[in-house]
C-alpha cells in the first residue's frame, strides 16, 4: 500500500470519526437539556374540556394501506376514544388494494350505526402515498385539530383529553406523544428497536423541546392544528418522511411544538427483519432527503438562534451517521495494517480515541433514557449493558443497508413509499408466519452482508499476527452484527 493511498484512507477515516464525535456531543447536550428540564406542562394554558364552549372539533385521521391483520383492532380501539360525539370526526383514509377493503367498509358501517361520525375515504390512486392521503382527507376534514394514528397504534381512551387542552396556546401547532411498544419483549429484534426508539422519544424529543429546538412530529400518535398544516404548505409527498418535512416547514414559520413524554401511545414493532429493513430504509432515506431539501432553509433562517440551527442540522444528519459508521468500519482493517506498516504515523491513530469517547457518551446518554422507562436497579443496569452492546452490534450490522438508503436520499434517487407490514403481535405466543404482506424475496444486500461478516472475521484474525488487539472488540461487534442481520434474513425467508 502506497503512502499516498494510506493518507487518503486516514483522511476519510478521521473525517468520519470526527463527524460521529460531533454527533455524540450533540447527544450529550440533549442529555443535559433532558436532565435539566423542569415539568412545565402543568403551567401551560389549557382548554377546559368540562366547559362545552371550550371543546374544539377534532378529526382523527387513520391512513391505511392493506392492513388486514390489524384493522379490526384499530377500529375497535378508536371507537373507544372518549370525546363528545358531536365534536369528533373519524376519517379512515383507505388506500388498500386488497380484500381488506370489504371488511373495513363493513365494520365502518356498523360504527356509523352506533352514532359515530366515521367516514371511509377511498382514492383512485396512491399519488403522494401517505402524504397524499392525509392531504386529501384534510380538504374535507371538519376538525380544527387533526389527530393521526397509523394502523398499529392503540391510543388510550382518554388520549384526546390529555392532548387537545394544550392547543389553548395559539402558538402551538403540534402536540406529539411518546410511542410505547406492546410487543417489546417478543424477540431480540423487537427489544433492540424499542431500545432505539425509547432513546429518541426521551433523550432527543425532550432534550430538543426543552430548549425550543426543532423536534419532529413522528408520523403518528400526535395531533396538528389544521391552520398550522395549511400555513406550513400542507403535506408534500416528495420525501419518504413527510412528517419530518412538514415539521421543519412549520417550525421555520414559528409554530411551536409540544412534546408530552408522559403520554404513552402503544404500538406494535416489526417482528420480522424484512419489515424492520423496509422501515429502516424509509426512515433513513427520508432523513437524507429532508437534509437535502431543508438544511439550507435552517442554516439561513433569520428567526432561529445558532444552537437551534446546530441541533436542526445534526437532527437532519441523524441518518447520515450510519454512512459515517459504515465508513469507519470498512476502513478500520486497512487502518490496522497502515498502523503496523508506517510506524512514524502512529500519532495519527490517536483519532481512534474519538470513537471510544463517542461510544462512552452514547452509553451514558442511553442509560438515562433506559432507566427513565425500565428503572435504575442494579439488575436493570446489568440488563442495560447487555442490551446496549447487542443494540450497538446490530446497528453496525444494519449500517450497509442504511448507508445505501442515505446515499440514495442524498443523491435524490426517488423510490416508492414501502409501508411496514403489520402483524397483530400482542404476546410471545403470537406468530407472524403466513403474513401475506411479507416480502417474498430475500434482500440482495444479504450477499454483501455475508461477505462483510467474513471480512470482519478476518479483521479479528489480523489482530493475532500484528499483535494489535485495539480494534478487536469493534471487529467482534461488527462480525456479530452482520452475522445477526444475515442469518435472521436467511432464516426468516423474508
Amino acid at each position: 500500500m502506497g503512502l499516498t493511498i494510506a493518507f487518503i484512507i486516514i483522511a476519510i477515516y478521521s473525517t468520519a470519526l470526527i463527524l460521529i464525535f460531533f454527533y455524540s456531543l450533540a447527544q450529550l447536550n440533549l442529555l443535559i437539556n433532558y436532565l435539566g428540564q423542569k415539568k412545565q406542562n402543568e403551567e401551560a394554558p389549557k382548554f377546559n374540556l368540562l366547559d362545552p364552549k371550550e371543546i374544539p372539533l377534532v378529526t382523527i385521521q387513520l391512513p391505511i394501506y392493506n392492513e388486514e391483520y390489524v384493522m379490526e383492532r384499530l377500529l375497535e380501539n378508536i371507537a373507544q376514544i372518549e370525546y363528545p360525539k358531536s365534536k369528533l370526526e373519524i376519517q379512515v383514509l383507505d388506500d388498500s388494494t386488497d380484500d381488506s377493503v370489504i371488511e373495513t367498509a363493513k365494520r365502518i358501517e356498523e360504527l356509523q350505526q352506533s352514532g359515530l361520525d366515521i367516514q371511509h375515504i377511498r382514492r383512485e390512486n396512491r399519488q403522494g402515498f401517505k402524504a397524499g392521503a392525509l392531504k386529501e382527507g384534510l380538504e374535507i376534514a371538519k376538525g380544527e385539530f387533526i389527530a393521526i394514528f397509523d394502523a398499529d397504534f392503540l391510543p388510550e381512551s382518554d388520549w384526546l383529553k390529555k392532548t387537545v387542552p394544550y392547543f389553548k396556546d395559539e402558538e402551538i401547532g403540534v402536540v406529539q406523544t411518546r410511542w410505547g411498544h406492546i410487543n417489546r419483549d417478543y424477540s431480540t429484534l423487537t427489544r433492540i428497536q424499542a431500545f432505539a426508539l425509547d432513546a429518541h422519544f426521551t433523550l432527543e424529543q425532550v432534550g430538543r423541546n426543552a430548549k425550543g429546538h426543532f423536534i419532529n412530529f413522528n408520523g403518528t400518535a400526535g395531533i396538528w392544528r389544521k391552520e398550522c398544516i395549511l400555513d406550513a404548505g400542507n403535506w408534500e409527498g416528495d420525501t419518504l418522511t413527510e412528517d419530518l418535512d412538514l415539521s421543519y416547514r412549520a417550525q421555520l414559520k414559528n409554530w411551536k411544538f409540544k412534546y408530552l413524554e408522559d403520554v404513552e401511545t402503544p404500538a406494535e414493532l416489526p417482528v420480522v427483519i424484512s419489515a424492520a429493513r423496509s422501515q429502516q430504509f424509509r426512515w433513513n432515506k427520508g432523513g437524507a432527503e429532508n437534509f437535502r431539501k431543508t438544511v439550507w432553509s435552517v442554516i439561513t433562517a433569520k428567526n432561529i438562534p445558532f444552537r437551534t440551527k446546530f441541533h436542526g442540522v445534526m437532527h437532519l444528519l441523524n441518518s447520515s451517521m450510519f454512512l459515517c459508521v459504515f465508513t469507519v468500519a470498512l476502513l478500520s482493517i486497512p487502518m490496522l495494517y497502515i498502523k503496523n506498516t508506517y510506524g512514524h504515523l502512529g500519532w495519527i491513530f490517536e483519532v481512534t480515541s474519538f470513537f471510544i469517547i463517542s461510544t462512552v457518551i452514547l452509553f451514558i446518554c442511553y442509560w438515562f433514557t433506559y432507566k427513565s422507562i425500565q428503572g435504575s436497579s442494579f439488575d436493570n443496569f446489568v440488563d442495560y449493558i447487555k442490551l446496549f452492546f447487542t443494540f450497538f452490534s446490530v446497528a453496525l450490522g444494519f449500517s450497509l443497508h442504511n448507508s445505501i438508503a442515505v446515499l440514495e436520499g442524498h443523491m435524490g434517487k426517488r423510490s416508492e413509499f414501502v409501508r411496514t407490514p403489520k402483524f397483530n403481535i400482542n404476546s410471545l405466543t403470537d406468530s407472524w408466519k403466513g403474513n401475506k404482506y411479507l416480502a417474498k424475496k430475500l434482500s440482495p444486500n444479504m450477499v454483501i452482508e455475508f461477505a462483510l461478516m467474513v471480512y470482519f472475521l478476518f479483521g479479528m484474525y489480523s489482530a493475532i499476527p500484528l499483535n494489535d488487539f485495539g480494534l478487536f472488540p469493534f471487529h467482534l461487534m461488527l462480525f456479530l452484527g452482520f452475522g445477526f442481520v444475515f442469518f435472521k434474513s436467511l432464516t426468516a425467508k423474508a
